[in-house]
């Protein structure tokens, strides 16, 4: 348990943070549970006022939500909430530095985005209706699987991206650098089919390759709205969003190719690092690689005998 003069000091930052900050209630509590509950393990660690804070009881109390099992994030979380408790503390000039500012939480691991199987892929594009909309749906979802392109990458294309001759497709993206990708045959055949259909819906000066029942440039907003809809319709069991298909996209294309600078080169990424983090193998496939390719790891006729 906590001495009165932490919990004192608390409740007068509470305080401050309500007249003068004028945080909301919900902010308020979030710092109130947080300080408290480090307020406690401070006091295990013989810490008496806030005036004795030092920088190896903060990394102290970070090492005991680490062995609580605390997600790095609410570790995050509850150091920055402690380095404002301490910067406040600092203007009353009851600390004279602040003892949190240097120690960070564990870093946080970059969760991986999750891809669609060649199953779950066909079961979404299962679309054989005739409507402009589904139509347009159906190519937008095989453009982005095909080649992976980003959600802004989509929405920016203009009718004289697509090479059909060529099977290719001109993309600008970050930093508006462009780049030409190929496009499948299945994404190439449902483009057609939108085209038909395309000036039933698109504004006689429209230049988008994709546009909305407002006769203009489709949203970001649109596209993820109705691919999540087609997820739902087509009975899939996860979120369906743009980002998904461009992943299952670059894992399955890793997964065939085992290339990682030929994915990198087709998503457009400036540094192979986040090609390797975005497009991550499992560890069967990468076993099977080894064995299949590495001097050392082939077995002889001798060796299985």
């Amino acid at each position: 348990m906590s001495s009165p003069e932490l919990t004192t000091d608390i409740a007068d930052f509470i305080d401050y943070l309500r007249v003068e900050r004028q945080l909301s209630p919900h902010t308020r509590d979030g710092y109130r549970r947080h300080l408290t509950a480090m307020a406690s393990q401070l006091a295990e660690l013989g810490l008496d006022c806030w005036r004795e804070l030092s920088v190896s009881h903060v990394r102290g109390l970070a090492t005991r939500m680490h062995k609580r099992g605390l997600a790095p994030r609410s570790i995050a979380t509850q150091l920055s909430a402690l380095r404002s408790f301490c910067d406040w503390l600092i203007q009353r000039g009851l600390l004279a530095a602040n003892p949190a500012k240097d120690v960070s939480a564990p870093k946080q691991g970059r969760p991986l985005p999750k891809n669609l199987d060649v199953d779950e892929l066909h079961q979404l594009m299962n679309i054989d209706e005739s409507d402009p909309l589904a139509l347009r749906d159906r190519a937008m979802m095989e453009l982005m699987y095909s080649s992976g392109l980003r959600l802004a990458e989509l929405v920016a294309l203009d009718l004289g991206d697509i090479q059909f001759a060529e099977r290719q497709v001109r993309v600008t993206g970050k930093g508006n650098k462009q780049r030409i990708l190929p496009v499948g045959r299945m994404a190439l055949e449902w483009l057609d089919k939108w085209l038909k259909v395309r000036d039933s819906l698109a504004g006689p000066a429209e230049q988008a390759l994709f546009v909305s029942k407002q006769q203009r440039r489709i949203s970001h907003r649109s596209v993820q709205l109705r691919l999540a809809e087609w997820g739902s319709r087509q009975a899939l069991s996860s979120h369906i969003h743009p980002h998904k298909l461009r992943h299952s996209f670059a894992t399955h294309m890793l997964e065939s190719s085992g290339d990682l600078r030929a994915v990198q080169e087709l998503l457009g990424h400036a540094d192979l690092a986040t090609t390797q983090i975005y497009t991550h193998l499992d560890f069967q496939h990468l076993a099977k690689a080894y064995d299949q390719a590495h001097p050392r790891a082939r077995r002889g006729k001798k060796d299985e005998e």
